[in-house]
């Protein structure tokens, strides 16, 4: 069976970015449709709270399961190359012929490539899981680290634009300009972080986070500035 090399740079940063975009993204679409539709406070708070529970509960348990199904469906792709390494061993070393022909190998080149891939079970396994079914690892820790930080990430990501009602009840109007801004810094400061992770501009990185974040929230402004305006609502 193939080793499992770790990636957690990788994972993480996904798992980071998906959890807290996802949990201040809703939080704040919430609390504006819940303001502009001229809810109370109190109101405000209790929904917004329930909704920060079961976000970043439900997140965590979605990346939890997800990623233990990419895992299950790797242990799955191993067992049947095995067995086909075996039974077929003719059917799987043409395979490797098409990938590497793919890559523009042929005549004695492609000979000795294959002959020496094939020769060794795990090289000729890891070749085939990783260029003809183009599936990577996944470690037996990762689901559940996946869905540890997914639901940190959320939990995190949803307090942010919650914060400035908890710290001005007494005002909604400064409450909801500090959490728009409070949440357009936040979304910047994890554009930036992808983008020094990755590759990128911070800067370009960081805005368009913020637009596509903001932008998802004054969705949810206008949803509640429309049903609240509404007859008998």
């Amino acid at each position: 069976m193939p080793t499992v090399e770790e990636h957690p740079h990788r994972s993480f940063l996904s798992d980071f970015i998906l959890g807290s975009q996802d949990g201040l993204v809703n939080i704040l679409g919430i609390l504006l449709g819940l303001t502009a539709a001229a809810t109370g406070l109190r109101l405000i708070l209790v929904a917004t709270l329930a909704a920060l529970g079961a976000e970043s509960i439900s997140m965590g348990a979605v990346a939890y399961t997800s990623t233990r199904a990419r895992r299950l469906l790797y242990l799955s792709e191993v067992d049947r190359e095995l067995r086909e390494m075996k039974e077929v061993p003719a059917v799987e070393r043409l395979e490797v012929v098409q990938v590497l022909e793919g890559w523009g190998l042929a005549g004695s080149e492609l000979d000795e490539l294959v002959e020496r891939i094939c020769r060794n079970p795990r090289v000729w396994l890891e070749f085939m899981m990783a260029f003809e079914l183009k599936l990577s690892p996944v470690g037996p820790e990762e689901p559940r680290r996946s869905g540890l930080v997914v639901f940190g990430a959320t939990a995190v990501g949803s307090f942010v634009p919650l914060l400035p009602f908890l710290l001005y009840p007494t005002d909604l109007h400064v409450a909801i300009l500090t959490s728009v801004v409070l949440s357009a810094a936040a979304l910047v400061a994890i554009g930036v972080y992808e983008a020094r992770t990755t590759v990128g501009s911070l800067w370009k990185a960081g805005l368009r986070m913020a637009v596509i974040g903001l932008g998802a929230g004054f969705a949810g402004f206008l949803i509640g500035h429309f049903l609240g305006a509404g007859p008998g609502i």
